[in-house]
């Protein structure tokens, strides 16, 4: 297939990261793959890395002059490249693919929802995403809802396509677990608590130090926090703040920036996903499954189509929190249970899995052609 993958998203968010995994398997399942971005961006950037073919396109342009320059850019690739599938995953830009597939050119039109910010349900957006596009996939379950109910998508127009994981790379190991432990001063005794994700508030940092505390009072003294991650939206000095606050600065490391995550997720007995909205696709939650550690999770995008609801609380609510790891750490049967299901879950979500599941979809579109 000839398959154009559109990334005009700023930043290597989980959206990005979904786009330019599944454009790096597709181009080495031997599809011809140009990925168009915006440029200048992260996410060009980690495109270019992974070896993709990339074009640079201002989709995100609010300037008219400019955005009719995209346009003709994007007519002269339609011309010269003639895919068969557009896979758009972010809205900018979206209507004007729609508008040129409508004009004639000649391709399948996938709209990818890879945030949580659902669409405004107008009679625009419905016409575009119901009678231009000819799929929608999203990535958990309540954008599928929203999708069916709200924006009134027939059924067979909505795909549900989670991301995969690499479980080459993410799984569970146990020298780089020791390796990791010992770097950061963790013992064989100790319980560490991990949270993976960028420094933002979205991400619950404040409620898991705070959780992890309270846990330390009720007496569970050989508890542990391991942040693994580093400065975006929020600094590391502001983490550090929250960690005095809440007087767990002896407990407490910042892995910072490693070229080791996998060996960082192995050195966790407890991962923990505390976001407040958002996760969508829930990158950092595949790869602590994947490594076989029990997560405990608020119940935020797509963590219920994840995670055990034994271990799932509401977001913000720090007791919760603090009670669903307890009991990981505490109930030997519930981590057991939280485990198997989590291995049932991974199953599915292979890059494997996430290559095979697309590939139907755009094999699908094409051969209603």
């Amino acid at each position: 297939m000839r398959i154009f993958q559109v990334i005009n998203v700023r930043w290597f968010n989980a959206t990005a990261w979904y786009a330019i995994t599944l454009s790096k398997l597709l181009a080495d399942a031997g599809h011809e793959v140009l990925v168009l971005t915006q440029a200048g961006t992260q996410s060009e950037d980690m495109a270019r890395k992974a070896g993709l073919d990339t074009v640079a396109v201002d989709l995100n342009t609010t300037n008219p002059v400019r955005f009719a320059a995209a346009a003709r850019h994007i007519t002269q690739l339609l011309r010269t490249h003639r895919p068969d599938i557009v896979n758009c995953h972010r809205g900018e830009g979206f209507f004007l693919w729609g508008l040129l597939k409508f004009c004639g050119f000649h391709y399948r039109l996938v709209r990818t929802r890879g945030d949580q910010r659902p669409p405004r349900s107008d009679a625009i957006n419905r016409w575009l995403h119901a009678g231009v596009a000819d799929a929608v996939v999203v990535t958990n379950r309540r954008m599928a809802d929203y999708f069916l109910q709200k924006m009134r998508t027939p059924g067979h127009g909505v795909w549900l396509i989670h991301g995969g994981v690499d479980t080459a790379k993410f799984h569970f190991d146990p020298t780089g677990r020791d390796k990791v432990r010992e770097e950061f001063g963790f013992g064989p005794d100790d319980l560490v608590i991990g949270l993976l994700g960028r420094f933002d508030r979205v991400k619950g940092h404040q409620e898991t130090i705070e959780a992890v505390a309270g846990l330390r009072r009720r007496g569970l003294d050989n508890i542990r926090l391991f942040l693994i991650g580093f400065d975006t939206a929020m600094t590391t000095d502001q983490i550090q703040e929250h960690i005095r606050d809440a007087g767990v600065e002896d407990i407490t490391r910042i892995s910072g920036r490693r070229d080791d995550v996998a060996a960082c997720i192995s050195a966790l007995d407890i991962g923990v996903v505390a976001s407040l909205w958002s996760e969508a696709i829930a990158r950092s939650a595949l790869e602590i499954m994947a490594e076989d550690r029990p997560l405990v999770s608020t119940d935020v995008g797509v963590m219920p189509d994840l995670v055990d609801p034994a271990v799932m609380v509401r977001p913000g609510d720090v007791d919760g929190l603090a009670k669903a790891i307890e009991s990981v750490a505490t109930d030997a049967r519930l981590r057991e249970q939280v485990l198997t299901a989590q291995k049932r879950t991974m199953s599915q979500l292979t890059l494997d899995e996430f290559l095979k599941r697309s590939l139907n979809l755009y094999q699908s579109l094409l051969d209603g052609d």
